[in-house]
């Protein structure tokens, strides 16, 4: 395996299971988490699975897949947990080579999910109404791109769905919508799914997902699952065998998926 190199994009991961993104560029600066670094002096030649001491912590140098720059990804907005974005993924049939449609963008972290499964003839359109969310979102897109070498199409409108809707192309395989009103969204974008394509709603409370649910039946869609997904943590018992973590059990939102026939 290959040391490092200038430019190239890599993750550290603390003791703690922290994940920091970090490019081997050349110069001292002060990185978050990581105290006065010059990226290129400290890591250039050093290869993945080598651990190195900054300071008082021990990091392990990984290759940034898709944990680790979610992980260590910059974040101004709440984003999808990986338990739902892999649901939108598999029950709205998202693959190789698809149109995706996904509002809004907010830190990006749907987006990673997306563009890891899209291949590089794929397409991804992110619709986000705040400059500051897009800015944070196309950063981390980007960072991901680039650590991937990945080809895959990405784009950004800057706008209101309902009021861009007729900048979208027709024919998208699938949409996912993170809206607060899910219902305008629906009726400005469903008439371009294809045939057979599907529209996700990640809906925070029930009375979204009600009248997301009435929405779609009124555009002609036929609901295909509604509800919520539940994640629960095990870990090693102090004498022996294992146990729930304490904490709560996972609920992040209500998930809706309808389909186009």
């Amino acid at each position: 395996m290959t040391g490092l190199v200038e430019g190239q994009t890599i993750a550290l991961r603390g003791e703690d299971g922290k994940t920091h993104l970090l490019t081997l560029e050349g110069g001292s600066r002060k990185v978050k988490g990581l105290g006065v670094i010059d990226p290129l002096l400290t890591l250039s030649g050093k290869k993945p699975g080598e651990s190195i001491n900054l300071g008082v912590r021990t990091f392990t140098i990984l290759p940034p897949r898709l944990p680790e720059l979610i992980g260590g990804m910059k974040r101004s907005a709440q984003t999808i947990s990986a338990k739902d974005a892999g649901f939108f993924i598999t029950r709205l049939g998202i693959g190789e080579n698809d149109v995706v449609l996904e509002a809004g963008l907010g830190s990006g972290g749907l987006s990673l999910h997306l563009l890891r499964v899209l291949g590089s003839n794929g397409n991804l359109i992110s619709v986000e109404n705040r400059e500051d969310h897009a800015q944070t979102g196309l950063f981390n897109v980007e960072t991901a791109l680039k650590a991937w070498a990945g080809t895959t199409q990405h784009s950004c409108i800057i706008g209101d769905i309902v009021e861009v809707a007729e900048q979208l192309p027709q024919d998208i395989d699938a949409i996912i919508l993170d809206l607060p009103d899910h219902v305008a969204a629906i009726n400005a974008v469903s008439g371009r799914l294809k045939q057979g394509g599907r529209i996700g709603c990640y809906c925070p409370v029930s009375s979204q997902l009600e009248a997301a649910i009435e929405a779609c039946e009124q555009a002609g869609l036929k609901i295909d699952w509604a509800g919520e997904l539940m994640q629960r943590e095990w870990s090693r018992a102090s004498k022996g065998g294992m146990r729930p973590v304490n904490g709560p059990f996972g609920h992040t939102a209500f998930l809706l998926v309808a389909l186009k026939i």
